[in-house]
């Protein structure tokens, strides 16, 4: 029986049982943490339980750049594929994967695609891109072949080539960045494309939120549904350290977290567990990787863990929608915000365009907040534009950030670098040049 059906106690006894493995074979094959336990004294073979977990020290991204070697535990002629991260938090990381680390990306992605209710006989149309070292692409790729279903991948942009295979092949779903399902419905309606009758019924989302804290969709998630009522709409939340991705069920409310593939805390400013349903930092030990495990790995992202049984019958615990990312909080005129707030308001502002949000330090020793944007087909005029927008952040967030309006063209060259894997909508200079 699948795990994730099992009593909450089975389990726990199930992922203690494979952290047990996990830590012996850390202690036997990884340069990094056989270092660890021996700079802290800590015999591996006394980290038994979650409780044992917590003496262990956190896994750092800058470990991971600094080291990276180090952390591979099998000879590189048994690494099948290189990957790296986004580099979005400073130089990107190699992680190497072997034939059975793909094995568990595939059965990963498959069991997130069957929570997400596909199943075979669906057509995935991939929005995403599959090359240029990306971890996620491949990993759905792999996936979706091992459930037995098809897949068409298209790629990234593009809205006249996915309409034009939309109708040529008929997927039943699409997975994609959710904002530029705005744009795909956009197109449509300026080329007289019937969305409404597609063969659409499902969409994915990657990389952005669809839902806030109490599971109601947000307002780019309640744009897109007001727009296509006839599709459904679910979120994943995933990342290339992790190697797993957490996906909502039809009940949404919350990714669910595969026990079998991954253990996770959530932590507070004082680095310490706190109760479940509150925020903090998702911290992630990965079970049954081969190539690079990772041991109590900081994120830096923000959420919450929900831990009554779902309706689905799953009751494994799951994530609520991020947060944000620790290191991208702003203090904009004493209130706290995270960049996804900001994307939230510019993606349900009609007359937006693309956008691109800056973060730099002030004089005053605080931050400053630039949003930068097109409009769209001269919709209305700038000073009326910056007047609406600046209303519409006060009524959300309390608080406005200073607003450039800029050429479409200008922005979209910010917004998709030559080597970018993702859009970038938000820059960091506070401390050092980091795209998100």
């Amino acid at each position: 029986m699948d795990i994730e059906f099992e009593s909450i106690e089975r389990i726990r006894e199930f992922q203690e049982d494979q952290l047990r493995q996990q830590i012996a074979y850390l202690a036997e094959h990884s340069p990094f943490y056989r270092r660890m336990f021996a700079t802290h004294h800590i015999a591996p073979d006394s980290i038994r339980t979650m409780e044992d977990l917590h003496r262990l020290p956190f896994t750092e991204k800058v470990d991971l750049q600094r080291n990276n070697d180090d952390f591979l535990c099998v000879p590189r002629e048994q690494i099948i594929d290189y990957i790296t991260t986004s580099g979005t938090l400073g130089d990107p990381v190699v992680f190497g994967c072997t034939e059975k680390d793909l094995q568990r990306l595939a059965y990963n992605e498959n069991k997130s695609f069957a929570c997400a209710g596909l199943h075979k006989g669906d057509i995935l149309q991939l929005m995403t891109t599959i090359d240029k070292r990306f971890m996620a692409g491949l990993a759905y790729w792999l996936g979706i072949r091992q459930m037995g279903a098809s897949i068409i991948r298209v790629g990234n942009g593009i809205p006249e080539l996915q309409w034009d295979t939309i109708q040529r092949l008929h997927p039943t779903a699409i997975m994609c960045v959710p904002s530029f399902i705005l744009r795909l419905i956009e197109y449509a309606e300026q080329h007289n494309i019937d969305y409404h009758h597609s063969s659409i019924r499902k969409i994915i989302g990657i990389g952005e939120g669809l839902r806030d804290q109490n599971f109601q969709l947000n307002l780019l998630g309640q744009r897109i549904h007001d727009k296509w009522p006839e599709v459904e709409l679910y979120a994943t939340y995933s990342s290339t350290e992790m190697s797993a991705t957490f996906s909502e069920c039809e009940h949404a409310c919350g990714g669910h977290v595969h026990p079998e593939l991954i253990i996770v805390e959530i932590i507070g400013d004082d680095d310490q567990p706190v109760p479940d349903g509150k925020a903090g930092e998702v911290v992630v030990t990965t079970l049954g990787v081969e190539g690079m495990p990772l041991l109590r790995f900081r994120t830096g992202d923000i959420a919450a863990k929900v831990v009554e049984p779902c309706a689905c019958g799953r009751n494994s615990y799951r994530l609520t929608p991020l947060v944000g990312r620790k290191h991208n909080m702003i203090k904009l005129k004493g209130t706290t915000i995270y960049p996804p707030a900001i994307n939230d308001v510019l993606d349900n502002t009609p007359f937006v365009g693309n956008y691109v949000v800056v973060v730099r330090p002030s004089d005053a020793g605080t931050d400053q907040v630039i949003v930068r944007i097109s409009i769209r087909d001269n919709a209305i005029q700038s000073d009326e534009a910056i007047k609406q927008l600046k209303d519409h952040f006060r009524s959300r967030l309390r608080v406005a950030p200073d607003i450039e309006i800029l050429p479409a063209d200008v922005i979209q060259h910010i917004n998709f670098p030559a080597q970018s894997r993702k859009p970038v909508k938000f820059i960091d200079e506070r401390v050092a040049p980091t795209n998100i």
